[in-house]
């Protein structure tokens, strides 16, 4: 993979790219606490199959600029920013793949620039264009009453930086562990909110290596996060209120572009979604090609089931790339 950074209009993105640049191209977004890095596997497929991979640290993160402004990390705000970087790259059209936080930033572009997606694979977060009832951080706030819940305790800025920059190396393995197939994640709402910080709640790790993680692979994540601290991917979950406020009278959007959803059988965020998450996607993503659960998978998919995840995206960039605009 080649690391380049990439100026638009004074931001500065960091991505990682593969393949040659006169190929059809596949962006691929992370999420929570994740990096372009997140993708490896993937673009080495991609960029063996004869495409252009391209994986950006998404904002807040890694070589990526940091905003301070918590309205920079909202869905529209990084999906607008994500087709300047397409237009500095000289992309017309890609194939966005998102993952986690990444997830809604993809369908974000494709809902408000629909001419620039030839398809979408979505990872671990399925569609969900209904608005929640009330504003999220208080529904958060209202779930701590009864356990610990990280979405709660990352909305007050400085917190959750204060605990987690002091121990990088160890949040990575524990909450990779936590997240993966190997443990069911809302056993951590046993514990209570008082008292307790993530690492408090989140279970020991096994000794590296995993089949899925290197003691090496652990160490480039630790080594950037060392560097860069957690607070720019925090700031995407303080943004929670920020995109639900800007939701207001949106309704109900369909996705209109080709779709793929990818997750793991023991995903916990699939769980969390709800019993008809994934029924309701066929409702509201017309072209939607498939739903695959990737058995002992859980919700870091695209680095548990690399060579299936790499497949599955390499089969469907092929049947989207040629569709017309």
């Amino acid at each position: 993979m080649r690391s380049v950074l990439v100026e638009v209009d004074g931001f500065t993105w960091n991505i990682a790219e593969a393949g040659e640049t006169d190929r059809p191209a596949v962006v691929l977004c992370h999420g929570f606490p994740g990096l372009g890095y997140s993708y490896r596997h993937q673009v080495t497929a991609l960029a063996a199959a004869g495409y252009r991979a391209i994986a950006p640290d998404m904002p807040g993160y890694g070589g990526t600029d940091r905003p301070d402004s918590i309205e920079e990390y909202t869905d529209a705000a990084v999906a607008d920013r994500l087709v300047g970087l397409l237009d500095a790259l000289g992309i017309e059209r890609a194939v966005l793949v998102g993952h986690d936080f990444g997830a809604p930033a993809a369908w974000t572009v494709a809902l408000r620039h629909r001419s620039r997606v030839a398809g979408l694979m979505l990872l671990s977060v399925p569609y969900a264009p209904d608005r929640l009832p009330a504003r999220p951080s208080e529904l958060y706030a209202a779930m701590a009453q009864r356990h610990f819940l990280h979405l709660h305790y990352f909305q007050e800025p400085g917190v959750a930086e204060r605990e987690l920059d002091a121990r990088p190396r160890e949040f990575l393995q524990r909450l990779f562990h936590a997240l993966s197939g190997r443990y069911r994640y809302l056993d951590i709402w046993q514990h209570p909110s008082d008292g307790n910080g993530y690492l408090d709640v989140l279970p020991d790790a096994p000794e590296l290596p995993w089949d899925w993680l290197s003691e090496d692979e652990l160490d480039h994540y630790a080594t950037v996060f060392a560097r860069t601290g957690f607070g720019g991917g925090l700031s995407w979950y303080r943004a929670y209120d920020a995109n639900w406020e800007a939701s207001a009278g949106s309704g109900t959007a369909r996705l209109e572009v080709p779709a793929l959803f990818v997750a793991g059988a023991n995903d916990p965020v699939v769980t969390m979604a709800g019993p008809n998450a994934l029924d309701r996607m066929e409702q509201t993503v017309p072209d939607l090609r498939g739903v695959h659960l990737l058995d002992g998978a859980g919700h870091f998919v695209q680095m548990e089931r690399p060579r299936k995840v790499g497949e599955l995206l390499v089969n469907f960039v092929s049947e989207v790339v040629s569709a017309p605009p």
